[in-house]
């Protein structure tokens, strides 16, 4: 598989969450997935446990079914997202916030037609650890994110999305996931249109960065 020569930064800077791009009529072949996966592997865990699973989803009507939680999720997330952005005193901000909005609103309405649903679990039993889940999620997400990252170098598009977590029992009886195990992350992958992608606009680091003391 070709990947694209991207220099570590850029890579790092330019992984953008991909909704409204998201080619949903151009099948993925699983061996970019799967060579992404690969990579997903190296990533740090706690304690060398590598208890992750990764659930990749391809059938129809398991997408679908997938699809289904989410809008049903992102239907009662969607107002609270919509006064939030309009309480933006910037009106910069106020208008990001708001293209930030329709993009998750075309995701939310097409999830079920994305080529590829990957499901980022690792091994938890039924009860989430009270005292570290920073520990828990911690052995997980850093892979999911090598994931996203080793398939925008195979010219993939990803998105990090949770809110399918509001019905995670319910995924996990469509889909076969045995209870010892929790979804951390859902990452709709296919492959995009377009190449305009750059670095967010961010804080300053001046205005987050804590030397010292606080």
């Amino acid at each position: 598989m070709t990947t694209l020569s991207l220099p570590p930064d850029e890579l790092l800077t330019t992984t953008r969450s991909v909704r409204k791009r998201l080619d949903l009529t151009r099948p993925v072949p699983l061996e970019p997935v799967k060579e992404s996966l690969e990579v997903a592997l190296q990533a740090p865990t706690g304690g060398n446990s590598q208890g992750w699973h990764w659930m990749v989803v391809t059938d129809p009507e398991l997408r679908s079914g997938v699809g289904d939680y989410y809008r049903r999720s992102f239907e009662a997330y969607r107002d609270g997202a919509r006064r939030a952005a309009a309480a933006y005193d910037d009106a910069d901000r106020r208008a990001t916030q708001e293209r930030v909005g329709s993009s998750a609103q075309y995701l939310a309405d097409h999830m079920g037609e994305v080529p590829v649903l990957v499901l980022a679990c690792i091994e938890a039993g039924a009860d989430l650890p009270a005292e570290n889940q920073a520990g828990l999620w911690g052995s997980l997400l850093p892979a999911a994110w090598s994931y996203q990252l080793a398939a925008r170098a195979r010219g993939l598009g990803t998105a990090w999305t949770t809110l399918h977590l509001r019905y995670e029992r319910e995924v996990a009886e469509l889909l076969g996931i045995p209870p010892h195990v929790r979804q951390g992350v859902l990452l709709p992958t296919a492959y995009y249109t377009g190449e305009t992608f750059r670095p967010a606009s961010r804080e300053p680091l001046e205005t987050v960065l804590h030397l010292d003391r606080w």
